[in-house]
This record gives C-alpha cells, structure tokens and sequence, in this order.
C-alpha cells in the first residue's frame, strides 16, 4: 500500500494538480532533483510518521522550496490523501524542511570551520 501511495505521489497527481503547481514543477524540473530513496524518506516524514537522513536533507534542500512546496501541494490536491489534514501536512512540511536546511546549514558551518 505504502509504495502505491509513493507512486501515486510521484506521478498519478499531475493530472489532478492546479496549472500553478503544475508549472512550477515543469519550469524547476521539480520531479528530477532528487532520488526515489530520498523522495521516500521526505514522503514519509511529512506524510506519514518518519525520519529523513542527513543525506536526503541535502537533496531536499538542493530541490529547493519552491519545488518542495510546489511537490506538497500537488499531493495534497490527490484524492487519495483528500482525507489528511492540509494544514497539519503544511505544518509537517515546513517543520521537515526548517530541519533539513539547519542541518545542511550547521554541516556547512562546521566544514568551514575545518
């Protein structure tokens, strides 16, 4: 069920999704920029219960947040996840995304300092 879920994320939503998101994905290239392991672990951390490695965070953060935000929304507008809260998947998205680029920024500002 899980993976269905991951699958329809990625890919049955463009059909479903406002023209705004859906150009904003096309014009960033938003479906590219990262890994299906990392999309996974961002899936389930905002989505369901779970965590992102340092790893993905990188690859988060390099999407960038107008495409996170852009990916988020697009999957919320799925009838499938008509039955989640937006709000509490916004909260979750930001809060995942604050977390990734401090990690990313402290990692920087420690390799700097090296």
């Amino acid at each position: 069920m899980f993976s269905a879920l991951v699958v329809l994320f990625l890919t049955c939503g463009a059909a479903m999704a406002t023209k705004e998101n859906d150009q904003i994905i096309k014009d960033n290239n938003c479906e590219t920029k990262m890994g299906l392991p990392c999309v996974l672990e961002a899936f389930t951390s905002i989505f369901e219960t779970g965590t992102i490695s340092s790893k993905c965070c990188g690859e988060l953060v390099g999407l960038g947040k107008v495409c996170h935000s852009a990916l988020v929304k697009r999957t919320l507008e799925n009838p499938l996840f008509k039955d989640l809260s937006p709000a509490r998947i916004i909260a979750k998205s930001i809060q995942t995304w604050n977390n990734c680029l401090a990690l990313i920024d402290h990692t920087v500002s420690v390799c700097l300092r090296i």
